[in-house]
């Protein structure tokens, strides 16, 4: 599995589902175009800052509204989800710190995932932050085949994240390794840069004579979730913060277990409609900014995803 199979969908988006949500309270469910639900969002539009270090960075038209709209998919915890009705986690803190560099708020409206980049072309959204694998076909608009399927995006890097193999708790088949699922069976969540690894790996299990490899796509990770612990399937691929928060959360923490994969690491990018440099540039300079003044760290160490914060922001640097 390479760097660009993280988290949510191929040419449709790197983000997997009601993740944490459920496993904490049960509740939720977590990725194009006019037909995302507003489920939640964080706080509604307000005065900008024009003092604000990066205020004059921002595109007029944003700088007049003071707000940035944010598209997520949030059911995919700590990341993003849902709780007491507002939308919460990594991105939303991370948006916070930009907030404060930037002068204006980010408004996060939850919608389905495999919709939330045609958002940006219908209006709907400015940008996506919702654990967005920042790959080179999402860039130019293509699909895992190479087909063209819409407008491509920039992305300005901020997260890096491995896959994480989500098993039962005790791991009873011993799963340590993408290898070790060859003859059995993987739940994902449809259109996530998951579901296309596990093909991926499919293949290889097929090339290596080692059993088929089993796919069954679920509309939200809960459902797959639902499916590891049913025993209806060996695992279930997610990020590996995500992963490593089910296990810790599901059931008190007795439901599942998380193995980690740190060599495939990949990036989450904030996606931005390629006409909007201007945007994308000054996230890019207040994400350095956040990283610099240490407010980035410190909204990654809260939810304990640390260990994917990076030195500098990027553009465009997945692979």
């Amino acid at each position: 599995m390479t760097a660009s199979t993280t988290r949510r969908t191929t040419a449709a988006r790197s983000r997997i589902a009601a993740v944490g949500a459920i496993a904490v309270a049960g509740a939720l469910i977590l990725t194009g175009c006019g037909d995302q639900t507003d489920k939640a969002s964080t706080s509604p539009s307000g005065a900008a800052n024009s003092s604000a270090p990066l205020f004059s960075k921002l595109p007029k038209k944003i700088q007049d509204a003071g707000v940035i709209k944010v598209g997520t998919d949030a059911t995919y915890a700590p990341m993003e989800f849902t709780e007491g009705g507002k939308i919460v986690g990594v991105d939303p803190d991370v948006a916070a710190a930009l907030s404060k560099q930037l002068g204006v708020q980010f408004k996060f409206e939850s919608g389905t995932f495999d919709t939330l980049i045609g958002s940006m072309q219908t209006g709907r959204s400015d940008l996506v932050m919702s654990s967005l694998t920042d790959t080179k076909a999402r860039q130019e608009g293509l699909d895992d085949k190479g087909a063209k399927t819409g407008a491509g995006v920039d992305f300005v890097d901020y997260f890096s994240a491995s896959t994480g193999i989500l098993v039962k708790k005790g791991n009873p088949e011993g799963i340590k390794t993408l290898d070790d699922l060859c003859g059995k069976t993987v739940a994902v969540q449809r259109g996530t840069t998951y579901e296309e690894s596990a093909k991926t790996q499919a293949e290889k299990c097929k090339t290596d004579g080692k059993g088929e490899l089993k796919i069954e796509s679920f509309p939200s990770d809960a459902e797959a979730q639902t499916r590891v612990k049913a025993g209806g399937a060996s695992a279930d691929l997610n990020d590996s913060p995500v992963a490593a928060y089910i296990a810790q959360t599901a059931g008190g923490g007795n439901d599942f277990e998380a193995i980690a994969n740190p060599t495939d690491a990949g990036l989450f990018g904030i996606a931005v409609d390629k006409k909007n440099t201007e945007l994308r540039d000054a996230l890019k300079e207040a994400l350095d900014a956040v990283v610099k003044d240490g407010t980035y760290k410190a909204a990654l160490d809260k939810w304990n995803a640390g260990s994917g914060a990076v030195t500098e922001a990027k553009i465009n640097a997945g692979s």
